[in-house]
């Protein structure tokens, strides 16, 4: 500690972000596309944008939903219907399948959940729409990364989490003058520069950066911390009571069904009691529990509103007779109330599209924080070989391992992303699994970029791929125009926010990752000109400057 608190925090800052940064990057690149993650699957649906110009009631939206799970699902333990919204025109459904027999003689026969995108005005399912998870990608991806168990990922997510919360806090002590340097940046200073940069990002969205990085934490607080609710009701029935207790009317209570078939009873008078208690406000998601038995429950959730906690009041109802069975969340315990407003202020669904462009401003900073903190961590090593480059040797295989993981993450991300996009309008709509096929494609274009980058750590590959993720970005627009299954004109009318908002987004972030191309390369033009100075300087002077140095060349 000789060198004092404020100087020995440099170390923690410097580790937490470095051990963990790549992850970071992915998380908040990610997260910050979640914001639109309704836009964007609208987008990845061009045979929605048609369907935006209708506008029908909720009752008849629901009662076509019960129409078509009555249909194909009546045998499902429960259905999930989300109405129609100004951001997401159709009307969505999700029911578990009939059970498949098991892969082998003895297993347990599996079921697997049906989604369907319906019109509302009709009920019939929009079978030319493709099957895309769209923005939900994106947001699942955020916490539950991919290709591994879901609570494997989640503790690694929150464990990155956690060093983030550290390298903030570090950072804050670290930065004696961390706001007069927000308004100072020096370009062309090298170390210095980015350093600058990093300081200017940092704290441009420091509030955010700090209220995304905790709430996310709350958001999976039960998982990461669940002895309280454990020790508390042992004997109480355990943590099933306290979700019980804590959140009633969310559905956590799991309906047993009784065995006896009991037609549903019609669901329009049970919307419109639930709309009337909550002042007209309109109904979000109706979930049925054991829809056609005599213990049926249909639980009808209010929507989204300017209501910043996540937590939704609620209403249940007999799923036989339509009686009230209780109203539930109007007045919420102030523990239940504090985590939802934690929980809505991380997801931000309460904010207009203003405010969810700000907090998309807010991740896009945050991101370049994080990239400029895992670069000017290069430069600052780099600077200890310099003495060797210049004698022809060759950096530690830490510093080459960084700079191709910086160069797979950053550069790479945004390539693999656009790509997303890509396979979406190529793929054939009807193949089968078409959903999982675009995720592929996000990551072997992201795996090629990575193992390219790790073969070749170069500004020239760096170059490359921010030229590759430039072009995929700038051109969607042109790709929507000529793909869509609908004129571009039809597409503006129908979802103007929506579909011209993503596309002005895209050239955005094409001119972005254009302006980092033209960067890299007076960065590599000035490296190539210190190195000729450097050559020239040592090598041997030729006859004619000898005898011009000594007077005796004229």
């Amino acid at each position: 500690m000789k060198e004092g608190f404020r100087q020995s925090m440099a170390w923690l800052h410097t580790w937490s972000g470095l051990l963990v940064g790549w992850v970071l990057f992915m998380v908040f690149a990610a997260g910050t596309a979640s914001y639109f993650k309704d836009e964007i699957t609208f987008w990845m649906k061009p045979e929605l944008h048609a369907v935006a110009q209708a506008q029908v009631p909720p009752l008849q939206a629901a009662e076509g939903a019960v129409a078509y799970l009555q249909k194909h699902g009546a045998s499902s333990p429960r259905w999930f219907i989300n109405l129609p919204t100004e951001r997401q025109p159709s009307t969505d459904v999700l029911y578990l399948a009939t059970p498949t027999s098991g892969a082998a003689p003895g297993d347990k026969p599996r079921r697997r959940f049906d989604r369907a995108s319906l019109d509302p005005a009709t009920g019939e399912a929009l079978s030319a729409a493709r099957v895309t998870r769209g923005g939900e990608f994106f947001y699942r991806l955020h916490f539950d990364l991919h290709y591994m168990p879901a609570l494997w990922a989640r503790w690694i997510v929150g464990f990155c989490a956690m060093l983030m919360l550290v390298a903030i806090f570090s950072g804050i002590v670290t930065h004696k003058r961390i706001f007069k340097d927000f308004f100072t940046f020096r370009p062309k200073k090298g170390q210095r520069s980015w350093l600058d940069a990093h300081n200017a990002t940092a704290v441009l969205a420091l509030p955010y950066h700090l209220m995304i990085t905790y709430t996310g934490l709350v958001t999976l607080m039960f998982m990461y911390m669940p002895w309280g609710p454990q020790v508390a009701y042992k004997d109480r029935g355990g943590e099933q009571a306290f979700f019980s207790e804590a959140f009633p009317g969310t559905g956590r209570d799991q309906v047993k069904a009784s065995g006896n078939k009991v037609p549903l009873a019609p669901i329009a008078p049970m919307i419109a009691q639930a709309s009337a208690h909550w002042n007209g406000a309109a109904v979000g998601r109706i979930t049925v529990h054991q829809p056609n038995d005599a213990n049926a429950v249909v639980a009808i959730t209010r929507a989204e509103g300017p209501q910043i906690s996540y937590e939704k009041p609620s209403m249940m109802f007999n799923g036989t007779t339509g009686a009230l069975i209780g109203a539930f969340g109007d007045v919420p315990k102030s523990a239940a109330q504090t985590r939802g407003v934690l929980y809505g202020l991380h997801i931000g669904r309460f904010g207009d599209p203003l405010l969810r462009a700000l907090f998309f401003l807010s991740g896009l900073a945050g991101c370049l924080m994080v990239a400029t903190g895992l670069l000017l961590w290069a430069v600052k090593e780099r600077q200890k070989f310099a003495k060797t480059l210049k004698q022809g040797g060759r950096v530690s295989f830490g510093l080459r391992l960084v700079d191709g993981l910086n160069l797979g993450a950053i550069a790479g991300l945004p390539v693999a992303m656009a790509a997303f996009f890509w396979a979406n309008r190529l793929l054939p709509v009807g193949i089968a699994e078409r959903g999982e096929a675009e995720i592929r494609w996000f990551f072997i274009v992201w795996g090629a970029a990575a193992v390219l980058g790790l073969l070749r750590p170069t500004l020239r590959m760096w170059q490359a791929q921010l030229a590759a993720g430039a072009l995929l970005f700038a051109l969607l627009p042109a790709l929507n125009a000529f793909t869509g299954p609908t004129p571009l004109t039809v597409s503006l009318r129908s979802g103007p926010t929506a579909v011209a908002g993503f596309d002005l987004v895209t050239i955005a972030l094409g001119l972005g990752l254009a302006g980092a191309v033209w960067i890299v390369e007076r960065k590599r033009r000035k490296s190539i000109a210190a190195r000729q100075q450097q050559a020239e300087k040592k090598a041997p002077p030729s006859p004619q400057s000898a005898l011009a140095a000594s007077g005796q060349g004229s």
